[in-house]
């Protein structure tokens, strides 16, 4: 398979360490990057029609993606200021 666009790590290099440190020692952080992760891919698939979807659906999986960066973003900015 190509190279999957959107991975966590690509899109916060900055925080990279720290994310592999909150995914050992916070479990909801674990679960959130777990989810997102795997969203990704179906993601990945739909667009590369692998597993085709319609437009509708695609979208909707982009906003669930979205609204789990933000989470993700939101965990890192807060640990990263304390």
């Amino acid at each position: 398979m190509s190279h999957t666009p959107h991975e966590l790590a690509e899109e916060f290099p900055q925080h990279a360490e720290n994310m592999h440190g909150l995914r050992e020692t916070d479990a909801h952080f674990a679960r959130i990057s777990d989810e997102y992760h795997t969203l990704n891919r179906r993601i990945h698939r739909a667009e590369t029609d692998v597993e085709p979807t319609d437009d509708l659906h695609l979208t909707e999986l982009r906003k669930q993606r979205m609204a789990l960066k933000d989470e993700v973003y939101k965990i890192l900015t807060t640990e990263s200021a304390d």
